[in-house]
């Protein structure tokens, strides 16, 4: 008593021998020479059970090679707003192809600015505001689009990955326009969201399988809008389009990651035009879709200003991405600007993905007779001094406003920052 006892098997020799065994079944991943030293421990309760060499006899003091943990797979999307192509672009597009050699129409030059930052992008979405016109035409622009479809080779060139079609100018040009759009998408490589040409891509989730260092990642992608304009669905087909119904947009996000997708990223055509303050369908909306497992991100647009970017259940909300490009000819208005985002994705040890880093990017689209039309990089431009055809002062005032609105909201707290080119 009161001693420690040295019998014929000691308590502590035990122990030691069978830490020596753990360490070496995780060493060499249950390998069969470790599992039988376990069962010679438990049959065995002698001192001679403990073999001459201890861990040498298992091997443990053998080099093991120890499989280095897997980096977590990660990806970087970035999303622009609306492009609304006025006839003021067709005119610019083929004096920028005169120059390229480009075709009789490049949008490419008009769009350059961004170019890196897109092309650089494991996942990079845009939005097709209108749909495409037959090539060599009849083209129209505002109130009922038709627009160019060299707007697509450029989007392709640009590096983008996804345009969602879900607008309110979805039905301008009937099934002809919504199966021609997505055809020319679908010859330049472009996935596609938000509009169908049967009943059964409607109801199939699109689900992109994202390229990385550190593996595949599958995204999948829902878009929707608020209406068409009061033009009824062509032929009666009201899959054609995606109208905002909460409901349907939960169990669509399901289906999606039933269907495999590890992300789902959702883009909102929403608000009310020109408002910079997000309405209250928005928020209200917002809410709802947020607090789904489902969703991961919302990507809002519609309103042709920017609006404020926010975190709902610690997810990233950017209700308005402004214009990527528009010709409104409203000087010094907030219907000429735009954001570019970019949110970095990364995989977490327990499982699913979460934005580690949320960035953005002030954008300012001229559309004049004095120089060349073109989406101006704010940042960029005041680094090299090459201010476009608007000059410094109209895009202090862009960066301005735009900062402003987009952190109205509490964003720069919740981590976002100015994007780092």
């Amino acid at each position: 008593p009161g001693r420690a006892t040295h019998g014929t098997c000691p308590e502590f020799r035990a122990r030691a021998w069978q830490h020596a065994v753990m360490r070496a079944t995780v060493r060499v991943g249950w390998r069969v020479g470790a599992a039988g030293a376990v069962t010679l421990l438990l049959a065995s309760c002698g001192a001679d059970a403990v073999p001459q060499g201890g861990e040498t006899a298992l091997g443990v003091d053998s080099p093991v090679a120890v499989q280095p943990t897997s980096p977590p797979r990660e990806f970087t999307m970035v999303a622009t707003g609306d492009p609304l192509i006025h006839e003021d672009f067709w005119y610019q597009a083929m004096a920028d192809a005169a120059v390229t050699g480009n075709g009789d129409m490049d949008y490419y030059p008009l769009m350059a600015n961004v170019a890196a930052i897109t092309s650089d992008a494991d996942y990079a979405v845009c939005h097709m505001e209108t749909v495409v016109a037959p090539r060599g035409g009849p083209y129209s622009g505002y109130p009922v689009f038709s627009v160019p479809p060299q707007i697509i080779d450029a989007k392709a060139q640009m590096g983008y990955d996804l345009c969602t079609t879900a607008s309110n100018h979805t039905f301008d040009d009937g099934a002809e326009g919504i199966d021609r759009t997505l055809g020319e998408l679908d010859a330049a490589g472009i996935a596609h969201a938000g509009s169908a040409r049967t009943p059964q891509e409607a109801a199939t989730p699109t689900i992109v399988e994202v390229q990385t260092e550190q593996g595949a990642v599958k995204v999948g992608h829902l878009n929707y809008t608020f209406g068409f304009n009061g033009i009824p669905a062509p032929n009666g087909e009201i899959w054609r389009g995606n109208k905002i119904d909460v409901p349907a947009i939960k169990a669509e996000a399901a289906r999606a990651k039933a269907a495999g997708a590890e992300v789902v990223i959702l883009t909102m055509h929403w608000g009310t035009e020109y408002q910079t303050e997000p309405d209250a369908d928005q928020i209200a909306q917002a809410q709802e879709l947020m607090a789904s497992p489902d969703i991961d991100h919302i990507i809002g647009g519609h309103v042709h200003v920017v609006q404020p970017i926010t975190k709902i259940n610690d997810k990233w909300v950017t209700y308005g991405h402004g214009n990527l490009f528009a010709c409104h000819r409203d000087w010094g208005q907030p219907n000429e600007e735009g954001l570019l985002t970019r949110f970095t994705f990364t995989e977490q040890p327990g499982g699913g993905f979460t934005s580690t880093k949320a960035e953005y990017l002030p954008l300012l689209s001229t559309c004049t007779f004095d120089g060349p039309t073109r989406v101006m990089n704010i940042p960029k431009a005041f680094e090299t001094g090459d201010f476009g055809a608007y000059g410094q002062d109209r895009l202090q005032l862009a960066w301005d406003r735009t900062t402003a609105t987009v952190n109205s909201m509490g964003a720069e707290a919740q981590g976002l920052q100015l994007l780092e080119q």
